[in-house]
């Protein structure tokens, strides 16, 4: 049948159903295995695997439309760009839930905690340590990912080259530096809400940037099999988007946890 309009219209795909699935034996999985229930750990791993293949298989299947069969065209491109951004928008309700939680307990500390933040017997990190270097390094990786940017829309190939591997360079030293963090911490998740809400919170920061990192990596390897060109990189955007998303959140984490959270 002959194609009369722009929108693209998929084709019957498993992977949303297998990726459901996945979704749910790790949740499911996970939740036996923290109630000591027998083969928890092992359906938590089929999950993951599930996932991650479907993910992979789906992921790849999207790039083959986009870039070799030409279904993305900027009327589909704008839906996508639509959907990413209500994408980011549920990341920041997110984040705002566990920010919640912090500004819960460390405004009106409860007598349980000595009615100070940090609670009593409790000594936070040093805010002009290793936390302002990685401010710094995630700084510098939201200017390198900038500079791949422009660089890919004006045909700099080099320039792109040498900015992806900063950026993933970048990437790397942060979540090193933030597993240093982590082993030489003097308290850890179960010390009271403190250290509850400071996990969460970094920890979930850190595998944004982990999610981030491979999601930048997947770029450049895309860029060196030539399916970036100068008008058509949308896959680039999103992951620079990102980027930008995760380097605001830690922004607002250092300013509230490390620094103000310490005072």
């Amino acid at each position: 049948m002959k194609k009369t309009h722009l929108y693209h219209i998929v084709d019957v795909s498993p992977w949303p159903l297998a990726s459901s699935i996945g979704a749910l034996l790790i949740t499911s999985g996970f939740a036996c295995y923290m109630h000591r229930i027998s083969y928890g750990m092992l359906i938590f791993l089929l999950g993951l695997l599930l996932l991650i293949s479907s993910m992979f298989i789906w992921w790849r299947d999207i790039i083959r439309e986009s870039t070799y069969q030409g279904n993305h065209t900027l009327i589909v491109q704008r839906g996508l760009k639509i959907g990413f951004v209500l994408f980011t928008c549920s990341e920041i309700v997110f984040f705002g839930g566990f920010f919640w939680a912090f500004f819960h307990s460390s405004l009106s500390p409860s007598i349980f905690l000595g009615a100070v933040w940090p609670p009593v017997n409790i000594v936070g990190l040093d805010a002009f340590g290793i936390p302002i270097l990685n401010t710094a390094i995630l700084l510098l990786s939201g200017f390198s990912i900038t500079w791949v940017h422009f660089a890919l829309i004006s045909g700099n190939a080099v320039e792109v080259n040498y900015g992806f591997i900063v950026t993933l360079f970048l990437a790397i030293l942060f979540t090193g530096l933030q597993v240093s963090e982590y082993l030489f911490a003097p308290f850890n998740i179960s010390d009271s809400v403190y250290g509850t809400v400071f996990y969460s919170l970094t920890g979930l920061h850190g595998l944004h940037v982990i999610i981030g990192s491979i999601f930048i990596a997947v770029c450049y390897f895309r860029f060196l099999n030539n399916e970036f060109t100068t008008k058509h990189h949308l896959g680039f955007q999103f992951a620079s988007w990102y980027w930008h998303f995760v380097d605001v959140v830690w922004l607002f984490l250092y300013a509230f946890v490390y620094l103000w959270g310490n005072w």
